[in-house]
């Protein structure tokens, strides 16, 4: 199999292999987010399945790949929760692991009058999978078109992932979530790097706000080895930056009132990995989860906020 860099697509399997991560959401509603010190009364509480990992796989699995799990659980009735939700949605999860780690959770505060929200993750179980874990799964990565990862995990189990999938020519994505200082080493192991404003001047120790200052982090970031990066920007849309080409800013789409922004980027991610399964251009792949990030938004939630195929095509073919 080929690899793919920026401006190519060379696409011989529709598997996304999704090495990340499961936890719980434990989500709190409220008329604002609280300040330190202090107890506000809320107004909605729900207990759901997340982890940008779990998140970005049910939200390709939609879209319409065929979706593969590499993580870790606890064996609890969070993890049963895991496995249940795979199985519906039709995820292979064969090559997830189980331990006496408990399964991680998510504490979610959710600003009800803006949608915003505030998280606290306890990876758990999922943090024990190791760089053993995954080379015991490379049949896996070896059979897939994208390898789509994240940061929930240690850095050398993402690490030995991306290099696995390298190897083998399958495309590589890596959302860099939660922010965290990644070596050039590991940015060179990315086909498509898609930060959010955040986590991209997290990376280049730049303020990254607007579409201008979200291009220079992104050509810094190529600089620096990563083959084509895809900065979210929330409302503004999504800015594809491609070697030896003009950025591309992709317009949000709208779907309607924004209720709850916390899956937005894991809908992008996972729409985008399915897009590039089936051989689209990047910035086609952009607006496809563009389409998915904006109906996610209209639904509390994070997995089950995540939107299915008919429902994105629906949206792009009304614009």
């Amino acid at each position: 199999m080929l690899g793919v860099r920026c401006g190519e697509v060379s696409v011989v399997a529709k598997k996304v292999v999704v090495l990340g991560s499961f936890v719980a959401d434990v989500a709190f509603r409220a008329a604002r987010l609280p300040t330190w010190g202090e107890t506000l009364m809320g107004s909605g509480f729900a207990l759901g399945p997340g982890g940008k990992g779990s998140n970005q796989a049910v939200a390709a699995a939609r879209a319409g790949a065929a979706v593969a799990m590499i993580s870790r659980l606890g064996e609890d009735a969070f993890g049963r929760m895991a496995m249940e939700m795979w199985a519906e949605e039709g995820i292979d999860a064969t090559r997830v692991g189980s331990g006496n780690v408990a399964t991680g959770a998510a504490a979610i505060l959710i600003d009800e009058a803006r949608g915003e929200n505030a998280i606290v993750v306890v990876p758990g179980a999922c943090f024990t999978l190791s760089a053993e874990d995954v080379a015991a799964a490379g049949d896996a990565i070896c059979g897939a078109a994208v390898l789509l990862t994240q940061l929930e995990l240690p850095v050398a189990t993402v690490e030995r992932g991306l290099r696995m999938a390298r190897e083998e020519g399958v495309v590589t994505v890596l959302n860099p979530a939660p922010a965290l200082a990644l070596e050039d080493a590991v940015l060179g192991l990315v086909d498509f790097l898609i930060p959010n404003e955040g986590e991209a001047g997290l990376l280049t120790g730049r303020v990254v706000e607007s579409a201008a200052q979200a291009e220079s982090a992104a050509r810094q970031l190529m600089e620096r080895g990563a083959g084509c990066v895809i900065v979210t920007m929330g409302a503004k849309g999504a800015l594809v930056c491609e070697r030896d080409q003009a950025a591309v800013l992709v317009e949000a789409v709208d779907a309607g009132a924004v209720v709850d922004t916390t899956g937005a980027g894991d809908a992008f991610c996972g729409a985008f990995a399915a897009a590039m399964c089936e051989g689209r251009t990047v910035v086609d792949a952009a607006r496809f989860g563009c389409a998915a990030a904006g109906i996610s938004v209209t639904r509390v939630g994070t997995a089950l906020s995540m939107a299915r195929r008919a429902e994105i095509e629906g949206m792009l073919a009304g614009r």
